[in-house]
């Protein structure tokens, strides 16, 4: 189908041999106006037939001028070569999910912290200032859902999020034993195989975000 536009320009001869024309026969100056568009560009009458620079038609409609050989093309607007559904789909991470997935995975490496040192030391894993870290974290990964742009995005999102998951099964574990006044050994965290699964997600997103490439990471399921 031809683009709304070369129908109504299929009466006008593009002036490229003005030159000569000019010479041949007596000339009137005009304007052409395209409906939807704003400016105008110069035209001649010569022997009752109206030219148009073909330069100033392109600026008119927005289009673009190639040449080849003893060929030029005006693609307008809108036309198969310049719609969206020419252009290649964007690959890999956008640089929004990006920013906002490695504040999500930072607000857990901080919740794991604290929970750790929080062990090591004696100290009591308290829901009260864990649940802050819950909440800062859940707010991040809301703001990664809201950047999804590409299909790399929507795939990783899928693997950040159970990366919190993950870790809130940890954060779960700590603070219920803290509820039922069991005691937990400083070393708890060296044989834990939810914590082991917990780092080996955050090491397998941070691979992505280098590569800027989604491949699945097992460990974050």
């Amino acid at each position: 189908m031809k683009h709304p536009f070369a129908r109504s320009l299929t009466s006008l001869v593009v002036l490229l041999a003005a030159l000569t024309l000019t010479a041949q026969a007596p000339q009137q100056s005009g304007t052409l106006l395209i409906a939807g568009h704003s400016g105008q560009a110069p035209t001649v009458q010569i022997n009752g037939r109206s030219y148009v620079d073909i330069e100033s038609l392109a600026r008119l409609t927005h289009g673009s001028l190639s040449f080849q050989s003893n060929q030029i093309t005006l693609a307008l607007p809108g036309s198969p070569t310049n719609s969206p559904a020419a252009k290649t789909a964007p690959t890999g991470f956008s640089t929004g999910f990006l920013k906002a997935a490695i504040e999500v995975m930072t607000e857990i490496r901080e919740w794991r912290v604290a929970i750790v040192n929080a062990v090591q030391t004696n100290n009591p894993v308290d829901e009260v200032w864990v649940s802050r870290f819950s909440r800062a974290t859940r707010s991040k990964l809301a703001l990664a859902s809201a950047a999804i742009e590409t299909d790399a995005d929507r795939s990783a999102f899928q693997l950040v999020t159970n990366g919190f998951n993950n870790m809130q099964q940890l954060s779960d574990k700590y603070v219920q034993r803290r509820k039922n006044l069991q005691f937990t050994p400083t070393n708890s965290f060296d044989n834990d195989p939810l914590d082991q699964k917990v780092l080996s997600c955050a090491q397998g997103l941070a691979a992505l975000a280098v590569n800027n490439q989604f491949k699945d990471v097992p460990s974050c399921h």
